[in-house]
């Protein structure tokens, strides 16, 4: 049974500071240098200084950057920049975004956010649909500990066909917000507080039965559950442990939107795409692509564009990856029919042997190029990006030898081998858009109570 607090959540407070975004970020793993360093010129309490902030040239090891991050975040609440809700409530929390590659599409994704009690997995309460690496957990669990307090949420995707827990909401979101802003992306992102004790039981009782997937934030799931064995180990007698801070969005809203991830290979001692071709004609039909007339930056976005529109169509009829390795190296891999992926993969369910994603890690990946699964979680060989055209640059632009080109993971498949205890390659999905961090925070040692 799934268990949902209301929380007296910690928050900005907005007569100390100049705007929200100023002070909000995207989540810890989104954020690069550049935007590291453009959100430390924003403001002197923005979260990045706690969630992800810069390295000192005398720290030992990493210890320094989380002693900071506490002696700020203890800073900030003392000088009543972070203020606590003095009644526990749960926060509607709305999303206005355009989908990226869809000019003039634009959506809402409605959701809330709320406490959910952690479970192992094995409890099949909370269900992960991707691998997790230990570096990013190792670091997040010593945020955690220092500062006892979870700044980011949990995406976590339940199933209500008819909407009954987002009617509940819809009188108070009619209100202004009690927080909204636009960010770097242009997406909206609007919060507000239901604190009616009548309003929040009955969404309590109506999400005790379902079931939740992870949708973006495995690797924080999975250190709050660190955190927790932490506390029990150490002789912690802590309830707020026993809790992690959520988003939850229904998966049936037209507002759900998965973008695919692209993978970007390079420094292979011996690439040679005659090579690539020939491996790779065992089990895959390939289509060439035209050759553009130019190559560089419009031409590649120009082709990008068709390139996409293809692979699309292509994988509307089995499993397709496009591949593109410049000057006019273009191909779409369309899995043969003729191809039994149980024998090919008897290690895997066929739900998951015949997503692009697995086809792509397991069979071109590993067999064709010869990058084992290691090198793939230390991403020796490759990196990840969401741009089509991105990706398609770096190799343009001899930053990568080859690019592969995916189409979205469908929710359905997201959803149905979660539930099966199937778990798909990281980064298989790109829930977008990103739940902002410090909307609002969880804070273990709130004197007001949880």
């Amino acid at each position: 049974m799934a268990e949902i607090r209301p929380f007296r959540a910690l928050h900005y407070n907005q007569g100390c500071i100049s705007a929200l975004d100023k002070v909000i970020t995207q989540p810890y793993d989104k954020i690069s240098p550049e935007m590291q360093a453009r959100y430390y010129e924003l403001s002197p309490y923005n979260l990045v200084r706690i969630i992800r902030g810069r390295q000192a040239a005398a720290d030992a090891g990493q210890e320094s950057l989380y002693t900071r991050a506490q002696l700020d975040f203890r800073d900030w609440i003392e000088h009543r920049i972070l203020i606590s809700e003095s009644e526990p409530a749960i926060y509607p929390y709305y999303q206005q975004f355009q989908v990226p590659g869809k000019p003039g599409v634009t959506k809402v994704r409605r959701g809330f956010i709320g406490l959910v009690r952690l479970e192992d997995y094995a409890a099949r309460v909370v269900h992960r649909h991707e691998e997790t690496l230990s570096g990013p957990k190792a670091d997040r669990l010593e945020l955690l500990k220092t500062t006892r307090a979870h700044f980011g949420q949990i995406f976590l995707l339940y199933s209500d066909p008819d909407g009954t827990i987002e009617t509940e909401f819809e009188s108070i979101t009619r209100d202004k917000p009690w927080q909204d802003l636009q960010d770097e992306y242009a997406t909206i992102h609007s919060v507000w507080r239901a604190a009616d004790p009548s309003t929040v039981e009955r969404v309590v009782e109506a999400m005790r039965p379902k079931k939740l997937v992870i949708a973006d934030g495995h690797h924080r799931y999975e250190t709050a559950l660190a955190y927790c064995d932490y506390c029990r180990a150490h002789g912690i007698n802590d309830e707020r442990s026993d809790y992690v801070m959520a988003t939850f969005v229904r998966m049936e809203t037209d507002g759900l939107t998965i973008l695919p991830t692209h993978r970007v290979v390079h420094s292979l001692p011996d690439f040679d795409w005659q090579r690539f071709i020939r491996s790779a004609q065992a089990t895959f039909d390939i289509e060439q692509l035209p050759e553009p007339e130019e190559s560089r930056s419009a031409v590649v976005f120009q082709a990008g564009l068709v390139f996409q529109e293809k692979l699309a169509n292509a994988g509307r009829e089995r499993p397709s990856i496009g591949a593109y390795a410049g000057q006019g190296r273009a191909v779409i891999l369309s899995l043969r029919k003729d191809v039994d992926l149980q024998l090919l993969l008897p290690d895997l369910p066929l739900s998951v042997a015949h997503l692009d994603v697995v086809i792509l890690h397991r069979l071109l990946l590993e067999r064709v190029l010869g990058i084992d699964r290691q090198a793939v979680r230390e991403e020796r060989n490759l990196h990840y990006l969401r741009e089509f055209d991105d990706a398609m640059h770096q190799v343009e632009n001899g930053d990568a030898q080859i690019c592969f080109l995916l189409n979205p993971t469908p929710i359905e498949a997201v959803r149905d081998n979660a539930f099966a205890g199937h778990v798909l390659p990281q980064k298989s999905t790109d829930f977008y858009p990103k739940l902002l961090s410090g909307l609002t925070i969880y804070w273990l040692d709130n004197p007001a109570g949880i």
